[in-house]
């Protein structure tokens, strides 16, 4: 009798639940991380587009152009506005809570800075 190959069911079902799960995940993941990629790259439109002589109001405001446009849900007043060597460095952070199930969340903390770029 020649070996036999595949895989056995218990074996699929494992490997769909894993799946699944991490599947989930990245769907839940995903869009917390398009935001933060949203803000930063608004941060950073932001310091480009300002005068270096620009006041933090200004600054402020401009940024919130930028997310209404991007629809944002992300007010201005968080924003950590300073002055570098003569340039306008925006920082940020903030935490967002992902419900998993139960009572089980994620917690990711989210920085960012237009120093570098």
């Amino acid at each position: 009798m020649e070996n036999q190959r595949g895989v056995a069911l218990s074996g699929l079902l494992f490997w769909s639940v894993v799946l699944v799960l991490v599947a989930v995940l990245g769907m839940k993941v995903l869009p917390t991380y398009i935001e933060y990629a949203k803000i930063l790259k608004d941060a950073k439109a932001t310091v480009a587009k300002v005068a270096p002589d620009s006041t933090v109001a200004d600054v402020r405001r401009t940024f919130d152009k930028f997310a209404e446009i991007d629809m944002l849900d992300f007010p201005s007043s968080q924003l950590d506005v300073t002055k570098d060597g003569g340039r306008i460095v925006i920082e940020f952070g903030y935490e967002k809570r992902i419900h998993l199930f139960w009572n089980v969340s994620l917690l990711i903390d989210y920085k960012g800075s237009t120093a570098g770029s």
